[in-house]
């Protein structure tokens, strides 16, 4: 077997810049991903193993039953080496060389919660978060003022904040500016759309046109963080929903019942008319290496394959008291000829079906396959280009 070496003109490395489209659609309680539905199978009520409306980060268990799951585990030795959700005092009374488990699957989907003022110096529990993104909004504030967490536009420890929270499995390194969009559905019509189509984070209601709020900033989005912070508190449709309380649908309620464990009963019962729609477009970089692999003139025309060798009925030898030599064999001619009478000149032909890659020590990494084999003569040169995500 020959093996080539590349060259340093023959490797290239490139970062490629890409924008993966989400969506999310939420009604009743219940999330769709990228208008994706559930699906049930026969063992589980959501084939690919996890909650509906979450997305599977490792797709393991699809569609296994409870007795049969792969699960992750480790061996208890001196290091005392655990999983963190491992009980201290239960993993203290194994022996040792046991086996600690836990488990699949892992999965990932929104949330949403709820900030409320508070009347004193200390913040209300339902605060927590908020006061941990203090930093977090004065930093973005050179983007807009509406982050600054207290100023003339608004002190955000005294307002009601709605935040919606996506999981960067979705979104990769940020959010791309500009490629967000909200909208607020009741029975089925458009009542509010909002769009950060200044690129500044500013979340502006846009539609429909004419609705009361038009043009008005109703909230921010942490594009690195992908947390998005809605304050609106106009009303948006007049007939009245129950969400945390009977009252017109505003963007203070956006998103009611998503992945929250408050009232998501009220989401499935009370809120029937009303749906939501987050889309964006995420930021993502990974990097690819490029290697050119050549077939020069006069390389690559032999073959080890039985097939190259003209089939014979029997094996030509010589042989004496310290040797055995097989005699030469004749390659197959495989040229086409346009007469049945007369045989084409002779030609040394390959076909080229498989490129294998090695790592210095000839140990094979990689395969790439051609989709249909290339016909390689000795006055052919080719230079094959293969693509590797790295």
């Amino acid at each position: 077997m020959a093996y080539y070496k590349f060259d340093e003109d023959d490797l290239f490395l490139n970062t490629v810049q890409t924008y993966p489209q989400t969506k999310f659609y939420i009604q009743s309680g219940t999330v769709y991903i990228n208008n994706f539905p559930h699906v049930a199978g026969e063992n589980t009520t959501n084939d690919i193993g996890v909650p509906k409306g979450f997305i599977s980060l490792y797709e393991y268990n699809i569609d296994r039953p409870s007795n049969s799951l792969i699960r992750p585990f480790l061996i208890k030795d001196g290091m005392k080496n655990a999983f963190k959700t491992t009980n201290t005092g239960s993993y203290a009374v194994l022996p040792l060389s046991s086996r600690v488990f836990s488990s699949y699957n892992m999965s990932a989907s929104i949330t949403r919660f709820i900030s409320v003022p508070h009347a004193t110096l200390f913040p209300d529990p339902t605060q927590k978060k908020l006061v941990a993104l203090e930093n977090t909004f004065n930093h973005y504030s050179y983007l807009s003022p509406h982050y600054q967490y207290s100023s003339p536009l608004g002190d955000k420890t005294k307002q009601v904040i709605n935040f919606i929270d996506i999981p960067s499995i979705f979104y990769g390194s940020e959010i791309k500016k500009g490629s967000v969009s909200l909208k607020f559905y009741v029975t089925g019509t458009l009542i509010g759309e909002l769009q950060d189509f200044r690129s500044n984070g500013d979340l502006v209601q846009v539609g429909p046109y004419g609705s009361t709020g038009s043009g008005s900033v109703a909230g921010s989005i942490l594009y690195n963080e992908g947390i998005i912070s809605l304050t609106g508190s106009w009303s948006l449709d007049s007939n009245q929903i129950r969400y945390d309380a009977l009252d017109d649908s505003r963007w203070k309620y956006f998103g009611f019942g998503t992945n929250n464990a408050t009232n998501i009963a009220n989401a499935g019962k009370t809120t029937l008319s009303a749906s939501y729609s987050i889309e964006f477009s995420g930021s993502n970089q990974f990097q690819t290496m490029t290697m050119l692999a050549h077939a020069k003139y006069n390389d690559l025309n032999h073959s080890t394959n039985p097939t190259f060798i003209k089939k014979t009925d029997k094996l030509s030898v010589s042989t004496g008291s310290y040797q055995y030599i097989e005699q030469a064999k004749e390659i197959k001619n495989i040229v086409s000829s346009s007469f049945i009478d007369k045989s084409p000149v002779f030609e040394k032909t390959t076909y080229l079906s498989k490129i294998g890659i090695y790592d210095e020590n000839h140990n094979l990494i990689g395969i790439a396959k051609m989709a249909t084999p290339v016909r390689k003569t000795e006055a052919d040169q080719y230079t094959f280009k293969l693509k590797l995500d790295i």
